[in-house]
């Protein structure tokens, strides 16, 4: 790999992390840089999962003072994820994407209208916790973002972030620091599967991981400083932006 493709391939990881560690969008910077350096569109797939493990780090550090006491709420959901990750990858090596990438603009469309509609305020007199059914509801929305995570991966952030946003009481912060935990620990399964199983090009991997370590470590606070109804517009704008996009390449 040239020096200006490593370059490159640092500045898609930066924009990258910081996009996803907010937004759920690492794969609109990381997916294509990687496309643009000459990787096949598998290759592509398996190395930016690969990678994206550096942005859950960096995500997830930076997400400390919101993850505070969300311990019993994600330690129940972080196995249903890895197990949406397992099924995601084993899905992605069997199988061809070429079907279900045309679902995704559907999805991912639908998810970012989701974000930029307003959260109709709780009544504290019927705030009674999750019902049983609400949270096995919960647990399966999850578990099917966390298999198109581990299988395709283009801003499955985003639709898990519209998830927690209406099914949840966490504001944006919080809901976004749940998220990088959640999406992360479908994606480390799904890219520990792809060392063993997978062609990852490590030389790629290095650059893209460095950039969205750095990235994904500023992200949070970003989001921890920006006034909520500012960034959910941007994040659902830039969610139907890459649904037209994905639209156009899968039916164009």
């Amino acid at each position: 790999m040239s020096v200006l493709a490593f370059c490159f391939l640092v500045v898609a990881g930066i924009a990258g992390g910081l996009t996803g560690s907010i937004a759920g969008l690492a794969s609109l910077a990381t997916y294509s840089g990687l496309l643009a350096v000459g990787l096949s569109p598998i290759d592509a797939n398996v190395t930016n999962t690969v990678a994206l493990t550096f942005s859950t780090i960096g995500s997830v550090l930076g997400s400390r003072p919101e993850l505070r006491g969300q311990g019993p709420f994600l330690r129940p959901l972080v196995p249903v994820a890895v197990l949406g990750g397992v099924l995601g990858g084993a899905l992605l090596l069997s199988t061809p994407a070429d079907g279900f990438e045309k679902v995704v603009p559907f999805l991912l469309g639908a998810a970012a209208l989701t974000i930029l509609i307003p959260r109709r305020r709780t009544d504290p007199a019927a705030d009674a916790g999750p019902t049983r059914r609400h949270r096995v509801l919960q647990a399966v929305a999850l578990g099917a973002i966390a298999v198109y995570g581990g299988y395709f991966g283009a801003a499955a952030g985003v639709l898990l972030l519209a998830l927690l946003l209406h099914s949840t009481p966490l504001d944006l912060p919080r809901a976004n620091a749940a998220k990088n935990v959640l999406l992360g620990a479908a994606n480390l399964v799904a890219a520990a599967g792809f060392v063993v199983l997978a062609p990852v090009q490590w030389s790629a991997v290095v650059p893209l991981g460095i950039g969205c370590l750095i990235g994904a470590r500023l992200g949070p606070a970003v989001v921890r400083r920006s006034p909520a109804t500012v960034l959910r517009w941007l994040i659902g704008a830039a969610g139907l932006a890459l649904a037209v996009h994905l639209g156009i390449r899968a039916f164009g």
